[in-house]
């Protein structure tokens, strides 16, 4: 069985579209998403039934939580403040219904799910050896899925040996048969890795191995939407660097 995990799309429909429709050509059985449908981007409502329709399993991030008022959008950064109360205003009331039926945190088939970190599924960015030790330390299962970092990484322990962090390339194939693992698939909607492409993330339970995966989509598009909507040039502008 093959699992496409995917994070972090923040309202981003071409981006979406253009990972769904890779999915669809490699074969993934299912589709998890690790949260954050919704902030920054300009289509929150398409990206909330994109998900409803595509993913098994969806978790609500941050940006999620802050739109539905489960979480104070004072804690966020300018732009993410901005994007987040410009979705309150605009967002569907069915849209709102499906982010308030979302956990921070799942278990599927022995693996963990967490939309930030195992020690905390909303807020940890979890981007130093430091704090994936710790993390790994807290989780249960041997394999655990995080996303909010918007880069394409994992983590591992190997029995007897140091962790160690790796930031991966696209096609990079990672053996998950021993030890204990963090993957984070990167993000679809506004990665943050210098790689501009939507990211996502095959994971093979069958052959105990995962695949990162990049596709390129229409980021004028998502830019033009974020522009027109009256979102911060900025959001947009990101969007052509991974950053």
């Amino acid at each position: 069985m093959t699992i496409a995990i995917i994070s972090d799309v923040h309202g981003n429909r071409p981006a979406f579209e253009a990972v769904l429709a890779d999915i669809a050509a490699v074969g993934c059985d299912r589709v998890w998403c690790l949260g954050d449908l919704v902030g920054y981007g300009a289509e929150p409502d398409r990206c909330v039934e994109l998900a409803r329709t595509h993913a098994e399993l969806c978790l609500a991030g941050n940006h999620d939580l802050a739109v539905i008022g489960a979480l104070p959008v004072s804690e966020f950064s300018a732009w993410a403040l901005e994007a987040a109360l410009w979705t309150q205003r605009t967002i569907a009331p069915d849209s709102v219904a499906f982010l308030r039926s979302l956990r921070s945190s799942a278990e599927r088939d022995g693996i963990g799910l967490f939309h930030a970190s195992p020690r905390d599924p909303v807020w940890e960015y979890v981007l130093s050896v430091t704090q994936a030790e710790a993390c790994l330390d807290r989780q249960t299962e041997r394999i655990a899925l995080i996303g909010h970092s918007h880069v394409a990484l994992s983590f591992s322990r190997l029995d007897g040996a140091a962790t160690v962090g790796v930031t991966h390339q696209p096609a990079e194939t990672v053996d998950l048969a021993a030890g204990r693992w963090l993957l984070n698939p990167g993000s679809v909607g506004q990665p943050r890795d210098g790689d501009p492409r939507a990211a996502w993330l095959e994971l093979d339970l069958d052959r105990g191995a995962a695949v990162y995966q990049r596709i390129a989509y229409d980021i004028d598009a998502a830019a033009a939407a974020i522009l027109s909507a009256g979102l911060p040039d900025g959001l947009a502008e990101r969007l052509r660097y991974g950053q």
